[in-house]
């Protein structure tokens, strides 16, 4: 259906273009959000991605689905914000300026410290294996969209979220209790 749209919207159907754009923009807000690490330029990253997008929506053809495209698209868009975040200066007036920006954080919402508690684990892992999980766990891809997004074969994204979800599991045991039990299919 959101492919549907976006080839409607390429055509110049204002409402395609409107439902394509709400359709998507909560998983390319996630996605951004968690490939940048910085909550608070999720925003503008999902706005920069649906500029670019709807800016070469002439070029997409339907190849592939249009949730995968955009989010290749968006996996851009934190490339070139890194790129440009690290040739610009970084100022501090403060020594400490860790806590500083620990301290401008709204601890007191609900699901905070869970919040932290699984960027600082999902942070733990390899950037591969983490967008790899993010893509299919939390955005919700198949692996064979998640693939066409990282450039990889699906069998490296399956490989990839199977490492990162048994690390997950290793940091999430508590101490002196043995680890997860891996769980075997049955076989056919």
């Amino acid at each position: 259906m959101v492919t549907a749209w976006a080839l409607d919207a390429r055509g110049g159907d204002p409402e395609a273009v409107d439902r394509f754009v709400r359709a998507l923009h909560r998983d390319v807000l996630r996605y951004v959000a968690h490939l940048s690490a910085d909550p608070q330029s999720a925003d503008d990253l999902a706005q920069e991605t649906f500029i670019r997008a709807l800016g070469s929506l002439h070029r997409f053809e339907g190849r592939s689905s249009a949730r995968a495209w955009l989010l290749s698209i968006a996996r851009r868009a934190v490339i070139d914000d890194f790129r440009r975040a690290a040739s610009r200066p970084r100022l501090s007036d403060s020594l400490d300026w860790r806590r500083a920006a620990e301290l401008a954080q709204p601890c007191d919402l609900p699901g905070f410290e869970e919040g932290v508690a699984l960027l600082e684990l999902l942070a733990g892992l390899p950037d591969e294996r983490r967008e790899a999980f993010l893509l299919t766990q939390l955005v919700g891809l198949p692996y064979a969209e998640a693939a066409r997004v990282t450039g990889c074969p699906v069998g490296t994204v399956r490989s990839r979220v199977a490492r990162a979800r048994a690390t997950l599991l290793e940091l999430l045991a508590e101490p002196g209790e043995p680890g997860p039990v891996p769980v075997r299919a049955d076989p056919a």
